[in-house]
């Protein structure tokens, strides 16, 4: 009865956990669009880690105070589809799609994205570890974003955003395509 009873709680804290993870997000991307830097700051631990030699609450809200006073008017942001997965009670990684909308100088520029995340509960709480942002493509809203370097900020040169290429099945995908003359909707190929 006993491991049943530790199996039972620990499939709750998992399902607790979870939703505290989702609730990260959300706090984020509320954040961000309501430009409360004190929200922000909350979803990451004291000790998080900003570029590559600065540490601390303090050093990101200063990076975040200059990117969102400098570069953003308003923002909008809508997030999906999240997958996440434990590597331990304390730890997970998540896979967060999101679709940002920012007026800049004049324009409204769209970004479609992903997160990928790393999360550690600390003191019983859950905090994002790191956020690495991966693009599909950002461009002016009237424009569409084809062809390559889709990532085109208006003040900026255009850049490669990292998907689909970022995922090893994207590759292997397209180097193996089905053997024969074969079509959606017909039978696959016998062999």
């Amino acid at each position: 009865m006993l491991n049943a009873d530790a199996d039972v709680l620990a499939r709750l804290d998992r399902i607790e956990s979870r939703e505290a993870i989702r609730a990260l997000c959300a706090k984020y991307a509320l954040a961000i669009d309501a430009r409360d830097l004190d929200l922000l700051m909350s979803v990451f631990p004291e000790d998080v880690q900003v570029g590559r030699d600065r540490h601390g609450r303090a050093a990101l809200k200063e990076h975040f105070d200059a990117v969102l006073r400098d570069r953003f008017t308003q923002t909008a942001h809508i997030i999906a589809n999240h997958l996440i997965e434990f590597d331990d009670a304390d730890h997970a990684k998540g896979v967060l799609y999101c679709r940002a909308e920012h007026e800049m100088d004049g324009r409204f520029v769209v970004v479609q994205m992903q997160y990928w995340d790393r999360y550690e509960r600390v003191d019983g709480r859950w905090f994002f570890r790191r956020r690495l942002p991966l693009f599909w493509y950002c461009t002016d809203v009237l424009e569409a974003p084809v062809g390559e370097r889709k990532i085109r900020w208006p003040d900026r040169e255009p850049v490669d955003g990292g998907l689909p290429g970022f995922w090893p099945s994207w590759d292997d995908f397209w180097a193996n395509p089905p053997a024969g003359d074969w079509t959606v909707g017909a039978p696959p190929p016998e062999g």
